[in-house]
């Protein structure tokens, strides 16, 4: 079984961390490279399928779009 999962990749000084969005569980990768973080992204997803089921991942209901936005938060 396969499925597309729509992922977060941030880049860092040090490097690229990615994670699935809208799925329950945690799962993150990282890599040196953005290519290198999709595919580590893709082997931590299989492995934790693999080890728990895609019922310990699958979300109620999948992000069909996804945004990056900012907001300015007031100290109180």
């Amino acid at each position: 079984m396969s499925r597309t999962l729509k992922v977060i990749v941030e880049k860092h000084a040090d490097g690229y961390v990615a994670y699935p969005v809208g799925l329950k569980g945690v799962v993150v990768a990282q890599g040196d490279s953005f290519d290198e973080a999709l595919e580590a992204i893709a082997s931590a997803v299989r492995f934790h399928v693999e080890t728990f089921g895609w019922d310990e991942l699958e979300a109620d209901e999948m992000a069909t779009e996804l945004f990056v936005a900012e907001t300015v938060v007031l100290a109180g």
